[in-house]
């Protein structure tokens, strides 16, 4: 049982105490037991852990420089050369290596991804928060602007903003997380609009605790489940969007490597290079597919009305 509050003690501190707070080495137990039973997740992890680092070891795993048109990477006829021996994974129409080029392609993919949702979250969490426990004026406005941004197809959304900016990997960025804010503040905001007529918000309101702490430190932690599962979520959709956006000609700008540029390449000499549109599409469908299965998992893993499901 918690101790009595010391009699100096400031009004802020003698907080109702929060019964849902799990125990961190509890949470880790349990998250290994549930990984260890749950096959796709635990191989969706590994394949995770293996494509950051060779994300971040490309400069020495890939063979070749992945932007160099190398000579000897086009056949006589001007022909992309069939994987084997100096370049394991064929070359592309500009006699570029494509396993060097997958390599950092997927940093590409990852850094687009991860930074794009990782904005969105930022933003989408400040919002939601905001716009649910304050309600009123600044829970109407926030509420007609995603509205509004969430009427719009996204990738015609997207193609249209950079049509104005131009292509780059940081319009990218922006324009990804510019749109998937709004589907966080939404999902937060619902959450949060429950959260603050609970008895240990209402508690702590009337011991004088200001709107900032009780927002930051009583219902901040009952939404880092759903923030950390939506987050994992989001960065399959943010890698989609990127490739899609390359694949068409308006994302990562040419000569950077990206899977959604290679797959457009490979569209082009599918009859006669298929590994150019064969390599970079596995890699884009078993990358989201990971993400997708981790966040499952951890959506399974964090959902308190089945603690027992793994």
């Amino acid at each position: 049982m918690t101790a009595p509050p010391e009699p100096l003690e400031p009004p802020e501190s003698r907080r109702p105490a929060d019964p849902e707070a799990p125990s961190v080495r509890d949470g880790l137990r349990r998250a290994g037991r549930s990984l260890l039973r749950d096959l796709p997740a635990l191989i969706s992890i590994i394949v995770l852990v293996l494509l950051v680092l060779a994300a971040l070891l490309a400069p020495l795993l890939a063979p070749h420089d992945p932007l160099r048109t190398y000579a000897e990477g086009l056949t006589d006829r001007g022909a992309p050369v069939s994987p084997g021996g100096d370049f394991p994974l064929g070359t592309d129409p500009n006699g570029r290596d494509v396993l060097s080029r997958l390599l950092y392609g997927a940093r590409v993919s990852l850094t687009i991804g991860i930074v794009a949702n990782g904005l969105a979250t930022i933003v989408g969490v400040v919002v939601g928060v905001t716009a649910g426990y304050f309600g009123g004026l600044a829970d109407t406005v926030i509420s007609r602007i995603t509205d509004v941004i969430m009427s719009f197809p996204i990738l015609l959304f997207c193609v249209a903003l950079i049509s104005v900016t131009g292509p780059s990997q940081r319009n990218v960025v922006l324009v990804i997380a510019l749109i998937y804010w709004t589907y966080l503040a939404r999902i937060i905001r619902g959450m949060v609009l429950s959260l603050r007529e609970r008895e240990f918000v209402t508690a702590t309101r009337t011991l004088g605790v200001g709107n900032v702490r009780i927002m930051v430190r009583h219902i901040l932690p009952h939404l880092v489940p759903a923030i950390i599962v939506y987050a994992t979520l989001g960065v399959a959709s943010s890698i989609l969007i990127e490739s899609s956006l390359s694949f068409i000609g308006v994302g990562v700008p040419v000569p950077e490597a990206s899977w959604g540029q290679m797959i457009d390449d490979g569209r082009k000499y599918y009859e006669v290079a298929p590994w150019l549109l064969f390599a970079p599409g596995v890699c884009l469908i078993v990358t989201v597919l990971a993400f997708n299965l981790a966040g499952d998992w951890l959506r399974d893993l964090l959902d308190p009305t089945a603690p027992e499901r793994r």
